[in-house]
Order: C-alpha cells, then structure tokens, then sequence
C-alpha cells in the first residue's frame, strides 16, 4: 500500500483549515494535492482528533494481522483436509 506524503497531523491541519472556511480548491493548491484526495481525507478522517486518528490506524494495522493469520490457518487447514481425503 502505498504511503501518504502528508503525515497525520498535516491532514488534520489541513480539514481544520477547510473546516474554518478556506475554500477547497485554495487549500489543494497550497498544499499540492489533489481535490480528490482532500475529499478522501474528509470522508475518512473528518471530525477526528488526533488520538482518534492513531486509534483508528492501530486498528486497521490489527486487522490487516489478524486477516493474514486467519487466511494462513484457512490454508492450513484445506491441505490438512486434502491429506485426510487422500488426494496426495
């Protein structure tokens, strides 16, 4: 996945811009981004504080260990199942 050249905090910064009235298109040119991926940000991040934001990052990190365990375990599992049945 690829990483974002803005750092957490630098986000928050700049949807607490938008937030104080600074007009999209302005912020996008300042900041050297696309309006897209401020919209994404929004979406994503909007009304989040700082702690918040680490919390939720934490988090998709967790899952992403968690779903690779489970998929190694299935995968285990459908070969033990195959060596039952007699296939090999």
């Amino acid at each position: 996945m690829r990483k974002s050249r803005f750092t957490d905090n630098q986000i928050l910064a700049i949807l607490k811009q938008a937030e104080s009235g600074v007009p999209v298109p302005e912020l996008c040119r300042e900041h050297g981004m696309s309006s897209a991926a401020f919209y994404k940000w929004r979406a994503k991040f909007g009304g989040m504080d700082a702690s918040l934001m680490k919390r939720m990052k934490e988090l998709e990190e967790e899952n992403r260990r968690l779903k690779k365990m489970y998929a190694e375990e299935k995968l285990k599992a459908e070969i033990r199942q195959e060596v039952i049945e007699g296939k090999y």
